[in-house]
């Protein structure tokens, strides 16, 4: 890597940081203060606030690294346009291959660190906030797995393993404790409706009594249950695909499947996240027309608030194709590739008509 690579590489690497870390302030910010509204709920205090902030902010992170290189490429390399040292570098020989090259050497390196931090640390950090919030706004909530989620309610501990699209709950495992800390009782229902003030009926169910002669095993086709299970509860019941891995997501998927139960939400998210790296690459494409042989003399501010606005508007997008292709059942990869490929293919005409 000769000298005017690296400092291109160093440049737009610094200002897109830069962008990172004043985008996740200000996004904390307005996280902050929708967080203000639950506070004194429960246990949930301004240090559980910090905490839960703290905690989401590396999956935030990972979602601004494309906008954020947008911005830092747009604001470093437009500063070099600015300056003539674009200018200077054709007059030398280069090309204006070699310096998308180099911005996309930069996007690496950007990438790199995206993906270590959205693979290895979000996940973690997300669903530990997920926790630590649900925990201290209702008591109850003991341990949130891959398959479902566990409660407590008094001596019973219940494992929710889905959440149906009309919201009843379904595979539900209830386990009572006697007072001497057995299990005297398991309820096994494959669903739970809710009927209104803390009512639920439950459906197809399977029950073992546990006795010290003998076990009684059951079985009936409904069975009044009541619990005060919040329905705020019931969201962490879902397992978010913020809080997996790649590697967790494409497991989840192939249960879902192998269980004949609905994936194309977790496929749209799966590819997704695959195409994300892919995206920054996209955003570094984008700024190349508007720095390279375009409006030299165009302010720092706008080329900024040009950045915004393609940023916002691609986020627009993407949001509108991945629910469109939920609605009409259309390919999870084709949805989720279709943006990035439209935006880049759009970069690179406007690339060729610069040079």
């Amino acid at each position: 890597m000769n000298v005017l690579t690296w400092y291109i590489v160093k440049e737009i690497v610094k200002g897109s940081l830069i962008a990172v870390l004043l985008l996740l302030t200000l996004f904390n910010l307005f996280s902050f203060s929708d967080e203000l509204k639950d506070l004194g709920q429960g246990n949930y205090g301004l240090k559980q606030i910090l905490w839960f902030l703290t905690l989401t902010s590396p999956r935030v992170f990972y979602e601004l690294v494309p906008s954020s290189a947008l911005l830092g490429s747009l604001f470093v390399v437009g500063s070099m346009a600015n300056n003539r040292e674009i200018v200077a570098m054709r007059a030398a020989g280069l090309s204006i291959a070699w310096i998308i090259r180099s911005i996309m050497l930069a996007g690496l390196v950007l990438v790199s660190v995206a993906v270590a931090v959205g693979e290895f640390v979000a996940p973690t950090c997300e669903k530990a906030a997920q926790v630590l919030k649900t925990t201290a706004l209702h008591d109850g909530v003991v341990m949130r797995s891959l398959y479902g989620m566990w409660l407590r309610e008094g001596d019973s501990f219940i494992n929710v393993r889905r959440l149906q699209d009309d919201g009843t709950l379904a595979d539900i495992r209830i386990y009572d404790i006697d007072d001497q800390h057995h299990v005297s009782r398991i309820t096994q229902a494959e669903r739970a409706q809710f009927l209104g003030n803390k009512q639920w009926k439950l459906e197809n169910v399977r029950y073992s009594e546990i006795g010290q002669p003998r076990i009684l095993a059951g079985a009936q086709p409904e069975q009044a249950w009541t619990s005060g299970i919040d329905s705020d509860l019931l969201k962490v019941a879902v397992v978010n695909s913020d809080n997996l891995s790649l590697y967790d997501l494409f497991m989840y998927i192939d249960f879902l499947k192998q269980n004949s139960q609905k994936s194309q939400s977790y496929e749209l998210a799966f590819w997704s996240r695959l195409i994300n790296p892919f995206v920054t690459f996209v955003m570094l494409m984008v700024s190349a027309p508007f720095v390279i042989g375009i409006g030299r003399g165009t302010s720092t501010g706008a080329r900024v608030m040009v950045g915004i606005v393609i940023g916002m508007t691609f986020n627009i997008f993407d949001r509108i194709a991945g629910h469109v292709g939920l609605v009409y059942d259309m390919n999870p990869m084709l949805m989720a590739m279709l943006p990035s490929a439209v935006v880049f293919c759009v970069a690179s005409l406007a690339v060729w008509r610069v040079s």
